[in-house]
């Protein structure tokens, strides 16, 4: 049978329909793919109006305010570690703190914003603040760390184009306590003196000129080997010894005899790194690490050491010392004329230059200045402070010379140098670089370089506890703790002369001389007599206040004293 279109009508509306619904399809496909390109087209286009904008606004923007801005951000960046001692106590740590900055191209009136922030600020000079804030700068910076009372006051004025950045701020809660170990930052916290600087110098710096923005919370403590507890007892004795002495200055350091170790530095006057406008005053200087002195007698216990330890002169010799010395226009006599010969023992004790003299003529001046070096005397000691002074050497070597500088004079040193001198008389004859970090024994001993033979530290040991129980150093000698140790009376040079009756007083002690732990040094400049009829000599002064010192820091080091029924401390003495 053959079909017609007539017999089925409903066959072309079926086939309509499907090319009906197939063009529909084919236009919706058209359309979706349309928005995708036009979607892609305005985020393009918008992404590159961001962009055009930016560098619009960068190119019309202030260079000045823009290089504020920069500084703003890495004066933010520059967050700092925790300084703490050796037993974890904070001595400087970073705070927040607001700092005030104005776009002077927002400033409406710029009179009455200078009057209002003046009213608040009256340190500012309203002149330049004014002519400041008349510019079309983008931004200036008003005053760096402002107290949060200052800010809240200024906010509240609501002066247009006026804003705050939030700063990193040093703050140091001893004060002036640690002030020459541990430094000062500037405005922008990067370290310019002490341990502060030190830590930059040691890689911190460096991390932040390369834009590494680390959070002081991020990082780890630096831990010292202060102790601020001692710290706090030897600058407070030095306090003391201004005030009851009338002196110029003090100065004290104390080391630990085994490892190197500072434990504590205070050099008087001082400064507060909170508030540091005294800081840079040249009497404020670290003046035993940054200043040279003439020390006197203090320096006869490394010629007492070079001389034994030459084999040259030996425990049991004597020395004439019936006569002063001429030497040239200059005559070396004794301040405690025995008029005698005296025993090496009786030299050290009586503190006798002529003694003292015969003996480095004994040695020798070419040996002499040998002993210098090696005990590091003569060159500038190597320490963690950037604060170190180089010692003042004769050029000319002559037989005067090898004389005078026999008992500390024609030589100035730094009072650390002597310090760490005497570590090695007492500790073996191991010369150690001072550290303000924690050190093993080990570690120091590993570093150390041998100053004087263990004989010869045994002979020296025994010298300062002879002297602190039958010379000069009596004083000192604080009951139960064996202590030792060396006056020094040096007379001052004004305008290149000695000038009699002003002195620089020193003490240098160590304990307990069986086993030396600690190595003291004290100095007083320019101490008055403390009563009328009594000397200005060390003795008198600068022993006194070590003895102080340790009769309070003792305990704190942890060095136990010695009851009446333990073995007498003196057992050493019976030797000689």
């Amino acid at each position: 049978m053959t079909l017609t279109l007539t017999d089925h009508p409903d066959m072309f509306s079926r086939a309509g329909k499907a090319k009906a619904k197939q063009k529909v399809t084919a236009k919706q496909r058209q359309d979706q793919s349309r928005g995708r390109i036009m979607l892609t087209i305005g985020a393009f286009m918008l992404l590159y109006g961001v962009i055009t904008g930016r560098l619009i606004m960068l190119g019309t923007s202030d260079p000045a305010a823009a290089a504020a801005r920069g500084s703003a951000a890495s004066a933010i960046a520059t967050a700092r570690p925790d300084i703490v001692d050796r037993n974890g106590e904070i001595l400087a740590t970073d705070i927040k703190t607001a700092s005030l900055y104005a776009e002077p191209n927002k400033i409406v009136d710029p009179d009455e914003a200078t009057e209002l922030i003046t009213s608040v600020l009256p340190d500012l000079d309203a002149g330049q603040l004014r002519k400041k804030l008349s510019t079309q700068a983008g931004f200036v910076w008003i005053k760096r760390e402002i107290t949060p009372k200052q800010r809240a006051q200024i906010f509240d004025l609501g002066i247009p184009g006026v804003g705050f950045l939030t700063e990193n701020k040093r703050f140091y809660p001893g004060g002036p306590a640690a002030a020459h170990i541990v430094g000062l930052v500037n405005v922008d916290n990067q370290g310019i003196a002490g341990i502060e600087r030190a830590i930059d110098e040691r890689g911190l710096g460096d991390l932040h000129e390369a834009g590494f923005a680390v959070k002081g919370s991020e990082q780890e403590p630096v831990r010292l080997s202060v102790d601020l507890r001692v710290q706090h007892v030897l600058r407070d004795e030095l306090v003391g010894a201004m005030q009851r002495y009338q002196a110029a200055a003090a100065m004290g350091v104390l080391i630990n005899a085994k490892t190197g170790e500072v434990m504590a530095l205070a050099s008087l006057p001082d400064f507060d790194p909170n508030d540091p406008v005294d800081a840079n005053k040249p009497d404020r200087l670290n003046r035993i690490t940054a200043g040279t002195y003439e020390l006197g007698s203090v320096f006869k216990s490394f010629t007492f050491a070079m001389a034994l330890d030459s084999g040259r002169v030996k425990m049991s010799d004597s020395f004439d010392a019936r006569a002063p010395i001429r030497v040239g226009r200059h005559v070396i006599h004794d301040s405690h004329a025995q008029a005698r010969f005296l025993t090496v023992p009786e030299i050290f004790q009586y503190s006798s230059n002529i003694g003292t003299a015969k003996m480095a003529l004994a040695i020798g001046g070419d040996r002499q200045q040998d002993y210098l070096k090696k005990f590091g005397l003569s060159v500038r000691l190597k320490t963690d402070l950037p604060e170190v002074a180089t010692p003042q050497v004769p050029k000319r070597w002559s037989e005067a010379t090898t004389m005078t500088v026999a008992f500390g004079h024609s030589i100035a040193i730094t009072p650390m140098q002597a310090a760490m001198g005497d570590v090695a008389l007492v500790n073996g004859g191991n010369f150690l670089n001072p550290t303000f970090f924690p050190r093993t024994q080990d570690e120091a001993l590993a570093e150390s370089t041998p100053m004087v033979s263990k004989k010869t530290s045994d002979e020296m040991r025994w010298l300062f506890r002879f002297n602190s129980v039958n010379g000069s150093g009596r004083h000192a000698d604080v009951p139960g703790y064996v202590v030792g140790g060396k006056t020094g009376t040096a007379e001052k040079i004004v305008n290149g002369r000695y000038v009699n009756g002003h002195y620089l007083n020193s003490f240098l002690a160590s304990f307990p001389m069986d086993d030396p732990q600690y190595v003291l040094l004290v100095s007083v400049d320019d101490p008055k007599p403390e009563a009328p009829g009594k000397p200005a000599l060390a003795a008198w002064n600068a022993a006194f206040v070590a003895g102080n010192v340790i009769r309070r820091s003792a305990a704190f080091l942890g060095v136990q004293p010695r009851t009446a029924n333990e073995s007498h401390p003196d057992a050493m003495l019976v030797s000689y």
